[in-house]
């Protein structure tokens, strides 16, 4: 097994556990609810839901909780299907569920922990057990996060890697193709880099990859924007809800932004110092199209503006 270096200050950010962990309590019972909201107001931020299905509207449709705590026998949506639910869909997979219920049968605790509870505490609480077990919990989850994100980035340049691009790719092209929204991808080539390796030694050529993909990463600012190293010399940036409209003059300001650092780059036959080409493509997403379709696209854009001299922009066809 090899292991990727990941230098302490890309590191730091990553290491800080939230101030106030989010909780959603989940349970029909209002006394319950206010029960558990004593134990905890003081150091989380509390959501509650009195039923399943407003369960899973806040989990699905705002900012997910780091931890629920779920009643189990609730009208309509039991406990068991909402944690079900959770757990089938990946944006709340991950969130540890601990049951908290009247309910006081070992088989149910079983079935508890089946559905993909981490934990099943009986009522009445003991806040200082379910204050611990609630720590711990969270404890292991921020871990586990952690090493998901680690598993995410690319140890040279500190940017998301060809894995979590692919993966976030799939999930904002679904999110588009639902909200009926444009997505862009930007394809970035560092023009004739194996001759800048071959003349300024691999060294300089990591320190090269890691000039640009800063340069890449400071020009967005919106959450939802990814730029991820897509191999080699190879980057992507990928844009939700962005027009050819929008990505255009973006797309033009990194070429500039790349050029203007001054690399020089004496081998290259396009410039004296170090260019990207770039490739653009927009789709918006619908059942006859995939996310291959966009990656083609940009790919041919990319392979068009290197044909057509290098340092500078091409566009795919609209679509």
């Amino acid at each position: 097994m090899t292991f990727k270096y990941i230098p302490p200050s890309q590191l730091a950010p990553l290491l800080v556990l939230p101030e106030r962990p989010r909780l959603l309590i989940v349970d029909d019972q209002p006394i319950n609810i206010q029960t558990l909201y004593r134990i905890f107001q003081s150091d989380h931020e509390i959501f509650m839901a009195t039923d399943g299905q407003q369960a899973l509207s806040l989990c699905w449709n705002g900012v997910p909780p780091d931890l629920i705590l779920l009643d189990i026998v609730m009208p309509g949506l039991d406990g068991l299907t909402v944690c079900r639910q959770l757990k089938t869909n990946p944006l709340t997979s991950d969130i540890p569920v601990i049951f908290v219920t009247a309910q006081t049968d070992p088989n149910d605790e079983t079935r508890a922990l089946e559905a993909g509870g981490v934990d099943f505490i009986t009522k009445p609480v003991n806040p200082a057990v379910v204050r611990a077990r609630v720590k711990t919990h969270l404890t292991l989850k921020f871990q586990n996060d952690l090493l998901r994100v680690l598993a995410f980035i690319d140890g040279l340049t500190g940017l998301a890697n060809r894995r979590r691009f692919d993966e976030t790719l799939q999930l904002e092209w679904r999110r588009c193709r639902r909200n009926d929204s444009p997505l862009a991808l930007l394809m970035i080539d560092i023009d004739h880099f194996k001759l800048y390796n071959d003349r300024y030694g691999h060294q300089a050529g990591d320190s090269c990859l890691q000039a640009v993909a800063a340069t890449l990463k400071a020009a967005f600012g919106r959450a939802q924007d990814l730029v991820a190293r897509y191999g080699g010399e190879e980057f992507v940036c990928l844009l939700p809800e962005c027009d050819h409209a929008a990505a255009k003059p973006k797309a033009d300001a990194l070429v500039q932004a790349v050029a203007a650092l001054g690399l020089p780059h004496e081998s290259s036959p396009t410039a004296a110092t170090l260019t990207i080409s770039l490739g653009i493509a927009v789709i918006i997403p619908n059942v006859s199209r995939s996310p291959e379709d966009l990656v083609m696209a940009a790919d041919a854009a990319l392979y068009q503006a290197k044909q057509q001299g290098r340092n500078q922009v091409c566009s795919a066809p609209l679509s």
